[in-house]
């Protein structure tokens, strides 16, 4: 039998959504490499994509980006638990939480299980989910909650919804790069979480709920606000040496560098390099940049490691105006354009996940003492 721990290695399944391909430091959605769309297609252009295996004409994306922005608006009472959650509480239980809470107000319940149907809450959840971070970030500042908006695209209307005003073009058009950089990336520990669920037969919003709930683990997702974190606690560009120095004195992980599946290059991270050098210019606070670059070259000469996605989009996000622990939600909103499609196309021909385990336990044989007799 078998043995390999934490499923490296192992092909749970087959996908027509992306590719990982490691060595070549390649990503790949149906077709299109990262680079060939990153820049030139809209979030909604790859949300598509993923959705129906084609990227679509002008008239298909129109209709697309409708069906999203009608489908923005929260119940009643998510809202009011928004409001009430407690201000403390982390961004990822409450959107967590949220969505959990969208499965009771959904009116179809009729067609539940049908393609359509399921289709219905994709396309319902990827409208709301970015709305449920935002209005949370509002609800614990005290401040009110704006409507929502039907002329924004997705990723312009998550920052209005924020600040309560229509971001700069340049700010909408660099969060939807990241929304594109961020949709799929294979079989990872999130999305497999929602293919495991949504494999038991059980409702789309399990499925979320479940990948948020891995999302938010630091090994995943939490990595962006580790970065920051990072860069705040070095202070200067002039303490990365020593402190790096230090780190590895210690056999401690530098976040945001190396990758579980890349051996070379993640290839999302030169689209986020780009704007975080142009981003920190614009701003006036080059020093995370240039702290993050120092850090780069450090552990590349040091050992052989690379930059990956994260390293980067935390100084994106933080250039933004993003608040840190926004930044693993703010990695949920895009992705779950692709955990709803992985969840329609584990639907498509569904196998209940079902992997052995390998027991270490003491040999059969043991009998139970009574009782009164154990010591």
């Amino acid at each position: 039998m078998l043995e390999t721990r934490g499923l490296e290695g192992v092909v749970a399944n087959t996908t027509r959504l992306s590719d990982v391909i490691g060595d070549k430091g390649q990503l790949i959605y149906c077709g299109y490499d990262i680079n060939e769309l990153a820049g030139k297609v809209s979030y909604e252009e790859v949300v598509y994509l993923l959705w129906n295996n084609e990227l679509p004409t002008g008239s298909e994306l129109n209709e697309c980006r409708e069906i999203l922005r009608q489908h923005r608006q929260l119940p009643q009472a998510v809202i009011d638990f928004i409001k009430s959650a407690p201000k403390a509480a982390s961004p990822m239980d409450v959107m967590r939480t949220a969505v959990s809470m969208l499965g009771l107000h959904d009116p179809d319940t009729a067609m539940q299980g049908t393609p359509e149907f399921n289709r219905q809450r994709c396309r319902s959840i990827t409208a709301k989910i970015g709305v449920i971070a935002a209005y949370f970030h509002r609800a614990r500042q005290g401040k009110p909650l704006p409507p929502v908006r039907g002329d924004l695209g997705e990723a312009a209307h998550f920052l209005y919804l924020m600040c309560d005003e229509a971001p700069t073009q340049e700010a909408a058009d660099t969060l939807d790069v990241a929304f594109v950089l961020h949709a799929d990336h294979g079989m990872n520990a999130s999305t497999f979480s929602a293919r495991v669920t949504i494999s038991t037969l059980s409702d789309v919003y399990s499925a979320i709920t479940a990948a948020i709930g891995t999302l938010k683990g630091p090994l995943h997702g939490g990595a962006n606000e580790g970065v920051i974190q990072m860069l705040e606690e070095i202070g200067s560009e002039d303490r990365v040496d020593a402190y790096i120095e230090e780190q590895l004195a210690q056999k401690k992980k530098i976040m945001g560098i190396g990758h579980r599946v890349y051996k070379t290059l993640d290839p999302r991270a030169p689209h986020l390099q780009r704007m975080a050098v142009k981003l920190s210019g614009q701003l006036g606070e080059p020093k995370w940049i240039k702290m993050s670059e120092r850090i780069a070259h450090l552990m590349h000469q040091k050992k052989n490691l690379n930059a990956n996605v994260d390293f980067y989009s935390a100084t994106v996000y933080y250039s933004l105006g993003i608040p840190t622990d926004l930044f693993t939600p703010v990695f949920a909103i895009a992705r779950t354009a692709g955990w709803c499609a992985h969840i329609l196309e584990q639907l498509e021909d569904n196998r209940l996940y079902r992997p052995l385990s390998k027991y270490t336990g003491e040999p059969v044989g043991k009998k139970v003492v009574p009782l009164d007799q154990r010591s």
